[in-house]
């Protein structure tokens, strides 16, 4: 496993296998944890999660909870960072620590309350006036990116293998 701060990508009870499968490989592109708080919207490992998470799938470290209630019994112990719509910080404005658990809600519904009352913050994407969302996998590449630059937290390139030198 690559050095840096452990950060964990968190899916609440996600509806599309492709958002899915794209954010599993971000988390293991990013050397993330990642987590599945089931029921999920579709079959897990479906042909068009796996299409979306291509062979990365099979390198991730990924834990399935069947609930809620099973992933907060088995959760590390650090910060739980909610994305939400409905959110008061501004994610540039945070800052991230080592330990946090980036949790991404569904894209039907987001979270609901209790999931909310949880949160130990609660972040948002600021949007252009009369836009409701962005795509779920786009706000998880985006918060990531944030928080693992702040932490200096990116897998070291001079160990990533499929890099071309200039």
């Amino acid at each position: 496993m690559a050095e840096g701060p452990k950060l964990d990508l968190v899916l609440f009870e996600p509806d599309i296998p492709q958002n899915a499968g794209a954010m599993l490989r971000l988390a293991a592109c990013l050397n993330l944890g990642a987590h599945i708080i089931e029921p999920c919207g579709f079959h897990f490992g479906e042909k068009r999660m796996r299409r979306a998470g291509m062979d990365y799938l099979d390198q991730i470290d990924l834990k399935r909870h069947d609930s809620w209630d099973a992933y907060q019994a088995a959760r590390n112990p650090g910060r739980l960072i909610v994305m939400t719509t409905k959110g008061d910080t501004v994610y540039t404005k945070f800052a991230f620590k080592p330990g946090d658990a980036l949790l991404m809600g569904r894209e039907s519904a987001g979270v609901p309350d209790h999931v909310h009352a949880a949160a130990d913050a609660r972040l948002l994407i600021p949007l252009a006036r009369g836009m409701r969302s962005i795509n779920v996998a786009q706000a998880a590449a985006m918060v990531a990116g944030e928080a693992l630059r702040q932490l200096e937290g990116f897998p070291n390139p001079a160990i990533t293998s499929n890099l071309e030198t200039a």
